[in-house]
This record gives structure tokens, sequence and C-alpha cells, in this order.
């Protein structure tokens, strides 16, 4: 038997073969014997979408694609800043401990559970509640994801109108070549990480399926944090013919995390692994199930159609007080105190109708997509109960809930973007969204007159974008401009006690991203992204101080403006060092500035000016550089990340408060090492060592939950996984 044997990291061969050559008299047809091709994938590959995806129209928009499935990574653990090395200016926010969810930001936005993102699914919106809280709390192992594709701001006419852009994680499908396959993957790790994640897949008839079952338990890295998760999934994709499939899909995540509570500075250089609560837990549990239609009434003409929600409950039992004010036993009732319970339910239902067509107008070629998105949403919020004297998760509580509050939400949006190629390189695309909806709180908050509760919030909102790509040599020039916004949130308008009050005129912010860039290569091998952005995000929401009737009163209302701006980079180069050797080196870089304008907040009894101040968790410098070895089936991955110091809150207070709400975020440079071996086609090991050298950092002093302080992130922790496909 005759052997070829290819090695590559990437590239593509295309073989053309001439109209002379498709002759029959003169093409030689010869057999060849079996042979063998072998390929090296390159870890962490970065792609970008083509300039239309199915029914979406991408060109111009700053986007990249993750290929996560061949990482050296240890996915249990779900580490941002290593699935996110690669693209520039990432913001990621260490919370509820490892391998729980992943909270991300990009261009000095808000990184609390992305909620800055509009987050799908396999193209499925798994927002918690879009209007309401736009979290995602839906959480699926990473282990189940083949790639991640990211779509920023720019991308607010077509997947909503939220600042940050789009983040669809695509997961596994079924193996179409078999009836049915098989893949395990188990993971141990530091600090009590046990994980299995269990997959079936194939292709009957028309039929392919795909489902997991995965656990995962943890003891955490800092004492009372341990955390278990499980999750299911299921994916039914059956194509009628050529031009018709539809697939339907079921997923599932939950967790129990026991949430060890914030630390003062002076408790986190003691021990930064030390714990202030011993009683306090978080569990969201999502379900997420969607119909996906698809149609192409040609190559020209396509139909996308998805009904789906997101049902399910946000629950949490603590004692939310500052990290100086310790949860002890009463020495008068020889119990501890009470804890508070908060019980979020879930009730979203969306459908998504998208057509896209191409057409010509003269002598130039038009893409058409429009897209039609309806949710109905109900939120009901039961917060301040009076929870247990006891130490278990227990969501039982003793009397009524001190807030039983409504916030239903119904929206119709309407998006046309046209692209039109004026040439072969150049293309320009210019698109409109209109958002109209309405949020109503209702209910009950105890202590509160009911005659203040009701709150309506109009969104009526008009979005203008337009993008553009042009191709010159081995260069390509993108530029956009987009419009977009964010709604009055459920937490915007509850007053917290009777000297709270929430503005019934609030405004939805609103703003605009605009960008340019260049991408491409500059020699064999050397590659380079270049972006420049600017935002523009008005009518930020917080807290004011008035005075009624001689009593200071907290408002919550619209309190200023901001901007930021910055510069994204990217440069990797990809080299051959000998027939079974090669090498990737890359550095990503970010820098960038956020500022409020014309804002002032509540400080203490006082409203403070806050114009010219730094936006909180905006370091100037977020920086990636990595080292890639591949030999044969072995690889090496190093990852050093820094990022630069940031404010904690809008008053930009650097010394640390008594309780650690407030004060600078130091700067920290965290180094992972990755290793992975390909024993042959069935099986496959993973090690590796994350926070090499042990650094004590925190990432944000969160300004609400998980509790104002310090939340340190892990240590130094290692890991080995198996990974067994059939």
């Amino acid at each position: 038997m005759k052997k070829l044997i290819i090695y590559f990291i990437c590239f593509t061969t295309i073989l053309n073969i001439s109209k002379a050559q498709t002759n029959t008299d003169t093409l030689k047809i010869v057999r060849l014997d079996e042979f063998i091709i072998r390929a090296i994938r390159e870890n962490n590959q970065i792609t970008k979408l083509p300039l239309v995806k199915n029914t979406f129209i991408i060109n111009g928009i700053k986007n990249n694609v993750i290929q996560i499935d061949n990482q050296a990574t240890n996915f249990s653990d779900k580490i941002g800043r290593q699935i996110f090395a690669k693209i520039p200016g990432t913001f990621v926010y260490d919370m509820d401990g490892s391998g729980n969810q992943i909270n991300i930001a990009n261009r000095g936005l808000d990184p609390h559970r992305s909620w800055e993102f509009n987050i799908r699914q396999n193209g499925v919106i798994i927002n918690s509640d879009i209007y309401g809280y736009p979290a995602s709390h839906y959480s699926a192992p990473l282990e189940s994801i083949q790639r991640v594709e990211l779509v920023k701001g720019t991308a607010s006419m077509q997947y909503g109108a939220e600042f940050g852009g789009m983040v669809n994680y695509i997961t596994k499908t079924g193996d179409t070549t078999k009836r049915a396959s098989f893949e395990s993957i188990n993971t141990v790790a530091s600090y009590g990480v046990a994980s299995t994640y269990n997959a079936m897949g194939g292709k009957v008839g028309k039929l392919t399926y795909y489902g997991y079952i995965f656990n995962r338990s943890a003891d955490g890295f800092r004492q009372n944090s341990k955390s278990k998760s499980n999750a299911q999934f299921l994916s039914l994709n059956y194509d009628f013919n050529s031009k018709a499939s539809l697939k339907a899909e079921l997923g599932r995540s939950t967790y129990l995390y026991q949430i060890p509570g914030p630390l003062t500075d002076s408790m986190f250089q003691a021990n930064p692994r030390m714990s202030t609560r011993a009683r306090n837990y978080f569990s969201p549990e999502l379900y997420i199930p969607s119909l996906n239609f698809s149609y192409n009434f040609s190559k020209d003409f396509q139909l996308n159609w998805i009904v789906s929600g997101v049902f399910g409950t946000r629950n949490s039992v603590q004692i939310d007080a500052f990290a100086n004010i310790p949860d002890v036993i009463d020495p008068a009732t020889n119990q501890y105190k009470n804890r508070i319970v908060d019980v979020d339910k879930f009730n979203s239902k969306t459908t998504e109708l998208r057509v896209l067509k191409n057409y010509f107008l003269g002598n130039f070629k038009n893409t058409m997509t429009v897209g039609i998105r309806y949710f109905n949403n109900d939120l009901n919020r039961l917060q301040r109960g009076k929870g247990t004297t006891g130490t278990d998760y227990d969501l039982s509580i003793i009397g009524d809930w001190g807030r039983n509050l409504h916030f239903k939400s119904q929206s119709i949006a309407v998006a046309i973007e046209n692209m039109i190629y004026l040439n072969k390189d150049f293309t320009v695309a210019a698109g409109f969204r209109y958002e109209n909806g309405t949020s109503k709180m209702s209910g009950t908050i105890l202590s509160l007159d009911p005659a203040g509760i009701p709150n309506t919030i109009q969104h009526s909102v008009p979005v203008l974008g337009i993008n553009a790509k042009y191709k010159l040599n081995k260069m390509d020039i993108n530029a956009g401009f987009s419009q977009a916004y964010r709604p009055v949130l459920f937490k915007d308008i509850i007053p917290g006690s009777v000297l709270e009050k929430a503005n019934k005129d609030l405004k939805n912010a609103f703003g605009y991203n605009a960008e340019l860039g260049i991408s491409g290569q500059i020699i064999e091998g050397l590659k380079y992204d270049l972006t420049g952005f600017f935002m523009q995000y008005n009518n930020r929401l917080g807290n004011f101080v008035i005075n009624e009737n001689g009593q200071n009163l907290i408002y919550k209302t619209n309190i200023g403006n901001s901007n930021t701006s910055g510069i994204e980079a990217l440069i990797e180069w990809n080299t051959k060092l000998s027939n079974h050797l090669f090498l990737t080196i890359f550095t990503s870089n970010s820098y960038m500035k956020g500022v409020y304008q014309n804002a002032a907040i509540a400080n203490g009894a006082s409203n403070q000016d806050i114009s010219g101040n730094e936006i909180e968790s905006v370091p100037h410098i977020i920086s990636r550089n990595g080292l890639n070895i591949y030999y044969r089936s072995f690889v090496a991955s190093f990852l050093g990340s820094y990022v630069d110091q940031s404010f904690s809150d809008p008053t930009n207070v650097v010394t640390p408060t008594a309780n650690g709400a407030k004060g600078l975020v130091p700067s920290y440079f965290i180094a992972d090492l990755n290793f992975s071996y390909k024993l042959n086609r069935n099986i496959k090991f993973k090690c590796g060592i994350n926070n090499l050298g042990n650094l004590s950092y925190f990432t944000k002093r969160p300004l609400f939950y998980p509790g104002p302080g310090i939340w340190s992130s892990d240590g130094r922790s290692f890991n080995f996984t198996i990974e067994a496909k059939i």
C-alpha cells in the first residue's frame, strides 16, 4: 500500500479543472491505491464568517469564529481568557467560581453574565429575558460546543439592538457517516473538580440526531465554594428533501453554587481562599426548547423560522451584607440570622422569521434580508423573602414575599438590510431596524403604597446602520456604523425601600457603534487584524439623591452619557520548522478608554458630578500572548494574559474602602500551560496548569450580585482529561 502523507496547519487548496480537461478524450482517469492524509489543525483557530451566513448579512461587520473543539484547553473549568484569547479586548469576569458560567464583555461594556450581548445557541436566543433581565443564566458545557461565533456591536440591526453585538454558541452535531457514534470526555482537576460528558449522535435515514448528558462537581478554590452542575441536550434534525428541514432542540442546564462571600482588601491579602459566608447559595435552572424550520425556495431565496422559549428559575439564598459584617450566631437566640430568599421565574417566548433574497438591480447583484421578531415575556420576581436560619440550600420562607412583582413585556421588531455588490471586491450594506414594545411592572412591595408600584416603559426605537467591505490585494478593509440601544431593565425601576423612588419617565439607553478595520496577510504565514472603534452610550441608568418634603430619597433615573474608544489588534504567525514540527505565535491586544459625559450620581447624601471620570471595569490595556507548538499528534500551548488596572465604581475611588466595596482593581498577569496528545483516532489525552505562577488576583468589585467587595479568582490548578470517540 502506498501512502501520501500531508501535514498542514491552516490553508485552503482549490483544484481547477479546465474545460479541456473535462473532455473524456483528454482526461486520463487513474485509480489510486489507498492512501492516508494526516492533518494538524491549528489550536484555537480563528476564522471569519462569510459575507452572508444563512439569512444574515455579515458584510463589513467585525466578527470572529472561534473553533474550540480542537483546543488543548481544559473545557470543564470554562476559562474565558483561554477560549477568547485571540479576540482582542475581551474582558473576562470571574464571578461564580470556575466551571459555572462565562461572563464576558467587549469595548468597555458590563460583563455581568454577558448581558450586553444577544446570546444564542444554534441561532436560538438564550438571554433569560431580553427586556427584564437579559443575563444568560443558561450555561451549556463547553465540551458540547464546536465553535463560537462572535459578531461585534455593529450587528445590532439584525440580531437585536444590544450594544455588544451577538455571541452564538454552536453545538456539536451527530456524525452523518454513522448510524451511531459515541463521545466521552472525562476530567479531574484541582479543588475537587470531577466532570463527565457523554454524547451520542448519528444519522438514520433523513434524521440526524445528537444528545448529551453532563455532570460536574467541585469543592472550589475558596472555602465554602462548592458547586454541582448538570446539563442535558437533545437535537433532532429531519431533512424532508434538499430544500426543507426541521430541527427540534431541547436544552437544560442547572448548577448549585455555594457563594463564599465578598472579601475586604485586608482579608484578601491575608488569605484569598478564605470565606465570609457559609450559608449563601445560588442556583439557576433553565430550559431552552426550540423549533427551527428552513426552506430553500432556490439558491437565491431562503426562509428560516425559529420558535423558541426560555423557561426556568434563578434562585438565591443569602445573607446580603458587606464583607466586614460577619454572619455569626446571635447569642440571644443561639441561632443565625434569617437569610434572604430571592426567586426569579422566567417565561420568555420568542418567534423569529427571516427571509433572504438574492437579486439583480441593473448589472449589480444585491442581497436583501428581512426579519421579524416577536416576543412575549413574563418575569415574576419574588424577592426579600424571610428565609430560614439554617445552613443548607433552602428556598422556604416565613410569611409573605417582600416583593412579588411581574414584569410583562411584548415587542415586535422588523429589520431590513440590503447589500449591493458594487464589484467583486467592494460591497456595501445598509439597513433599518424598528423595535416597538412595552414593559409593564405590577405587583406588591411590602411597606410601599401599592398605588406607587405600577410602572410602564415604552420601547419605540428606530435603528439605522451601514457597513462596507473592500478587498485591496491581500488586505480587507471594513467599516461600519450602527445605532444601538438597551431597554430599561426590571432592576432599574424597583424601589428598594421607602427611601427609594423610581422615575416614571425613564428613557432607554441609546447610542451607536462605529468601527474601521483592516486585516490581511503581510507575508506567508503572518496575518494581522486591526480595528479602531468608538461607542457612544447615552441615557445611562443609575441613582440620584433628591429631597422630598425634607427627606432625602434615592431616585432611580437616567444619570448621563458615556463614550468608549479604542484600538484592537491581533497579529499571528504560523511557520513550519520541519516536516513534523509547526509553530504558532500570536499577540492579541487592545487599548481603550471609557469616560462619562454630563453625568452625576448619588454619593452619600449628595450627588457627585462624574463627568470626565472613567467607566468602571474598563482597563486601558488587555494583552494576551500565546505560543502553540505542534509535533505530530502532540500540541503544547502557552498563554500569557495581562489585564491593566481599572476603577471599580463611577466615582473612581482609588484607595480601597474598609468594606472592600470600592477601590482600584489592580493589574494582573496570568500564565497558562496546556498539552494534548492524540493517541489514535479514538483516544486523546489533555493536561494543563492554569495560573502557573499561583497569582492572587481578582477581576472586578461588583456593584450588586454576588455582593460588593473582592471575589478571588482561582489560584494555580492542575487538570487531566481523557477524550474517547467511537
